[in-house]
């Protein structure tokens, strides 16, 4: 364990003006409040706090810092409290400690709707104050390091949760050098045999090459001093795990991979940045389209960087990165460049980001989102894509992850562009909406008045803000015909249940399940996006307990002997919900037929025939068909809008049958894969809200007995 005086020292070597007397404090009180603690490898517990101090001091952290990472599990896991912690080392200390401690109970790992609500958590305790995540993140790194003594389920279990969480927030926040590391922990964990071979090709490739880093390095340096720029220059193998993702994004053999080296040119001011990429251009080959210029296009959270890759020795790319000591600085600690310390007072980098609107930026985009499941969408946009650059026409630039197309082009100029959007040319030519946009394209788009966003687009679209507007506007357009539509199938939800819709009802649904009202309620209801079940689900948890459960369909019908199957009878086609009876065939097993078929009247005789059979209460799959006959209005894109309208309620068309055709309307049978008579019902009321529908209806047909089909 790390004394307390070579703490100090770390944290004295960037900061000679630290309080010394608060550190050593701070780390007599944690040491005393873990006394008698031990991590599963057996050592003190008070060695990790120390050593995620020890961590934070690389990146010249403050000493409130510092003493939190001395502190932050204090609260958590002994009898120290937050009134302590605060009379003893402060407010600021106390508040730092109780965030980090917030968020170690947060499992960001849950399920998608506990994921998101603890990813809002995460980001309100990063807003308050961002040192609390710098100490969550070196938390995790410390114990990813030290992982090798937790069980192997444990060890998958946190090592994914790195992989998904932690690294790519710290990639998100600057901290390159932490988020490859956190990566390459997590690998070594997931697939040690993928990593062991990646080692061992290095090793070969080491033996037949010999030491390319500083040959390369060398030549660097030496071209440097041909043109008079003073700069270090430093050399790496690129992190396992990067050679992993590369290999597996690009289908390629480590034997095929070429830039598997990286180069870094730190130089004294940015106009040597560009004379030393001259330099390098002029002495190797560039690889076209390989150049990003982060120095004139600043990352968000503040990096800035020339990249460049070249063809060096014996035609193997390398990527070679140029900048200043300043940018350099907040490379490696990303926005934590804003608490550095340097000779003793905080160090003044006009590079570095500010905080409050760095997270501001983050958050702005995820505060708009209301669904669980798009909030989670959002902030995965955010922290794990990489941005292009385009230009408007006027010469703006405008940010965007990679991947993203003409339509959120649109959406980031104004929500009013996006919604009018027809048509968008790239570098003056027209191109589809779902064009992917690259580095410095000039975009422009065309609109047209009365436009509105199709419900195509939201496949089209990649940034958060797209979608959310194009959901927005879709709601908003069918929002009357949606709430008119949830208000029938909210009634005979509760109706199922033996409840009534109330308004007080759907107030209350829309209080639990965090919708702004009782009308967002029944839009989405009506809209297909909530189902009756989730929304009686709700406010009646126990009703619903045994419906959550997945039914396997050939068990579907309780009340047949273990050797008996079931086929439903085709005229009648019983759904599950609905009362049945089966009558027992020899040699075919049973047919299941609804209580009212009037097929049934051929067995009144056979009552030993007969089996009292009901269906599993279960979430059944939709793969049981129902017959609808539809009468529609004889107008263009009418059929179409209909099948659209079955497909917005989940239900799959199985077949379609014209049987009357008129001038003025069609008759048709429309088989449909359901899941349920509450799902029938639900389609036929979404049918029978549809203007251009003139009559639907069930269809059974006696004379089907002769087949059947489950």
């Amino acid at each position: 364990m790390i004394a307390v005086e070579d703490l100090i020292a770390l944290v004295r070597n960037y900061n000679p003006k630290t309080n010394e007397a608060l550190i050593r404090a701070a780390y007599d009180f944690g040491r005393d409040m873990h006394e008698g603690q031990f991590r599963r490898s057996g050592e003190p517990y008070f060695t990790h706090p120390v050593a995620v101090a020890a961590i934070l001091t690389e990146q010249r952290l403050d000493d409130a810092t510092i003493v939190t990472a001395l502190l932050h599990d204090t609260i958590e896991d002994t009898k120290a409290s937050f009134s302590e912690v605060e009379a003893r080392f402060g407010r600021e200390v106390a508040e730092l400690v109780d965030g980090v401690t917030k968020l170690t109970n947060l499992q960001l790992s849950s399920t998608e709707t506990q994921q998101a609500e603890n990813f809002r958590k995460l980001f309100m305790a990063m807003s308050k104050d961002l040192r609390v995540i710098l100490v969550k993140l070196a938390d995790r790194l410390h114990n990813m390091r030290t992982i090798k003594a937790m069980k192997p389920e444990k060890q998958a279990k946190k090592a994914r949760e790195t992989m998904d969480i932690f690294a790519p927030l710290a990639g998100r926040m600057g901290m390159q050098w932490m988020r490859e590391e956190l990566e390459d922990l997590a690998f070594k964990v997931l697939n040690p045999e993928g990593r062991a071979s990646i080692m061992r090709r290095f090793i070969m490739l080491q033996k037949e090459t010999g030491d390319v880093i500083h040959r390369i390095t060398g030549d660097m340096r030496g071209e440097l001093e041909k043109v008079g720029i003073e700069a270090q220059v430093f050399g790496r193998a690129k992190k396992p795990y990067s050679i992993w993702r590369k290999m597996q994004e690009k289908d390629l053999g480590f034997s095929r991979l070429s830039d598997i080296y990286g180069f870094r040119v730190i130089t004294d001011n940015e106009m040597d940045c560009y004379c030393a990429l001259g330099a390098i251009h002029q002495r190797w080959r560039a690889v076209p389209g390989r150049f990003k210029d982060y120095i004139s296009q600043p990352k968000s959270n503040g990096y800035r960087s020339i990249h460049t890759t070249v063809s060096g020795r014996d035609g193997k790319r390398v990527e070679v990165q140029i900048r200043t000591r300043q940018m350099h600085d907040v490379a490696e600690t990303g926005v934590a460049a804003h608490w550095s310390y340097r000779d003793g007072v905080r160090s003044e980098n006009p590079f570095a980001v500010d905080p409050a609107k760095w997270v501001s930026g983050l958050t702005e985009q995820m505060g708009a989102e209301e669904d669980h499941e798009d909030f989670l969408e959002a902030v995965k946009l955010e922290m794990y894509t990489d941005k292009v650059f385009c230009f408007t026409p006027k010469g703006e630039v405008v940010k965007l992850p990679k991947g993203a197309t003409p339509i959120d082009f649109a959406y980031a100029i104004h929500t009013r562009i996006g919604n009018a959007c027809v048509g968008g040319k790239v570098d003056g030519m027209r191109v589809p909406l779902w064009t992917r946009l690259k580095n410095g394209q000039s975009v422009e788009i065309i609109t047209a008045e009365g436009q509105m966003p199709q419900g195509t687009w939201l496949d089209i679209a990649t940034t958060g803000k797209a979608k959310t507007a194009i959901r927005r506007a879709l709601r908003e357009a069918d929002r009357e015909r949606f709430i008119k539509l949830g208000r029938e199938l909210a009634r005979s939800a509760f109706e199922n249940v033996g409840k009534k819709s109330t308004d007080k009802a759907l107030d209350t649904a829309a209080r639990l399940l965090r919708y702004p009202d009782r009308d967002e309620v029944l839009a989405r209801l009506g809209s297909a996006e909530l189902t009756g079940r989730e929304l009686v689900r709700a406010i009646y948890p126990e009703l619903g307990e045994r419906e959550g459960e997945k039914v396997d369909s050939t068990r579907a019908v309780i009340g047949l002997s273990p050797d008996q199957s079931f086929d439903r009878a085709p005229c009648c086609q019983p759904l599950p919900g609905e009362r049945i009876v089966g009558i027992t065939y020899r040699g075919r097993g049973v047919v299941v037929h609804a209580i009212d078929c009037e097929a049934l009247t051929a067995y009144e005789d056979q009552p030993e025939r007969w089996l009292d059979l009901h269906w599993h209460a279960g979430k059944h799959p939709a793969i049981y068909t129902a017959s609808l006959e539809v009468t529609i209005g004889n107008d263009a894109g009418v059929l179409g809008r209909i099948c659209t309208l079955i497909g917005e309620q989940k239900a799959n068309i199985s077949d379609l049958e014209f049987v009357d055709r008129k001038p003025d309307f069609y008759r048709l049978l429309i088989g449909v894969d359901l899941r349920d008579a509450e799902h029938l019902h639900s389609l036929v009321t979404a049918l029978e809200a549809e203007s251009d529908v003139a009559a639907v209806a069930r269809f059974r047909d006696p004379a089907r007995l002769g087949a059947t089909r489950k």
